[in-house]
């Protein structure tokens, strides 16, 4: 118990005296990057599934799937909208 006691105490004297904490500017810019990266990598998912999914092909008056449908082509499929 002693250990573990002693753990917690080393690690919060780490963490308030050792780590170097980011200032508010540079976390808000680090935010930035990270929500302009999450966005870039979303749309280009969004274009990807897109592309390679909702490619549905009609033979008489039923819906053929490809191999991967995609996020979309399942969501289409449930709602309905190839019916």
């Amino acid at each position: 118990m002693a250990n573990i006691i002693q753990y917690i105490e080393e690690s919060f004297s780490e963490l308030v005296h050792k780590v170097t904490w980011p200032t508010w500017p540079q976390l808000q810019s680090s935010s930035i990057i990270v929500l302009v990266a999450s966005l870039i990598f979303a749309l280009i998912i969004f274009a990807m599934d897109y592309v390679f999914g909702i490619n549905v092909k009609y033979e008489n008056q039923s819906a053929s799937f490809p191999f991967w449908k995609g996020i979309l082509g399942f969501y289409y499929h449930i709602i309905g909208a190839y019916n």
